[in-house]
């Protein structure tokens, strides 16, 4: 039985977790790192087409349940991947996971502090949609600001509730992450420019230069004044972060 607490809806058909496997073109040589593995059924697929799989199970009731059942080539690790160092695991290639919803934004941006070619992973509908989303749209958000920063991002197909067990309150999609070598743009100071993301979000409908002035002081030759943030690209975004760090 799934737990609340842990965000645990597990994938039921099987069909949905062969198409999300295949999307990972993996082959004997890859290490593939596994999210919230809960019952295997993805982790067990893995297992047939990778080198070796690392999947993390915060749940000890699960671990105990499948740890006597999977293949040899499969490490299985209790704990909480947001405490997990990843640099003390072996080097994974790829990331294949159906993420438990409540760490969807955390661990997305853990992961892309990493290095890995390729990860397929399900996320809740609506939290794609933001991924993936562009200024001027209902969706776009920090959250697509920041991912958009660090890798190439789009929805491979969606999935309905019905697959998982017990049944979500919302559709899902299986979603393409490949990180750039180098982000996608030039900023000067990464935490900077991630904090004035969020503080221009915080206050979407106002024109940039009202929360500028609140946070920061003087607004005299910035660019983007009169606009609001949604209507801004990354880039514009960090080039303003840019200016705004050399004046600290």
């Amino acid at each position: 039985m799934a737990k609340q607490r842990f965000g645990q809806h597990f994938l039921r058909d099987l069909s949905v977790a062969q198409r999300e496997v295949s999307y990972a073109q993996l082959t004997k040589d890859d290490v593939v790192l596994e999210i919230g593995p809960g019952e295997g059924i993805i982790t067990r697929l893995l297992a047939q087409q990778a080198k070796k799989v690392i999947a993390i199970e915060i749940d000890n009731r699960l671990v105990d349940k499948i740890k006597t059942t999977l293949p040899e080539n499969v490490t299985l690790l209790t704990g909480d991947v947001l405490s997990v160092d990843f640099h003390s695991l072996p080097p994974f290639t790829k990331i294949v996971s159906n993420l438990p919803f409540e760490i969807s934004s955390p661990v997305t941006f853990k992961l892309l502090e990493y290095p890995f070619s390729l990860a397929v992973l399900i996320y809740q509908k609506d939290f794609a949609q933001r991924l993936v989303a562009v200024p001027a749209t209902k969706d776009y958000s920090r959250l697509s600001v920041g991912v958009s920063y660090k890798a190439r991002c789009r929805i491979l197909e969606d999935v309905p509730r019905s697959c998982f067990s017990p049944v979500p309150k919302v559709d899902s999609s299986i979603v393409e992450l490949i990180p750039y070598k180098k982000p996608m743009f030039r900023v000067e100071n990464e935490q900077f420019f991630f904090k004035l993301t969020k503080q221009l979000f915080n206050h979407r409908r106002k024109k940039i230069k009202y929360t500028i002035k609140a946070e920061y002081g003087s607004t005299d030759n910035l660019p983007f004044l009169e606009r609001r943030v949604e209507e801004l690209s990354p880039e514009q975004i960090g080039d303003l972060s840019n200016i705004l760090y050399h004046r600290k």
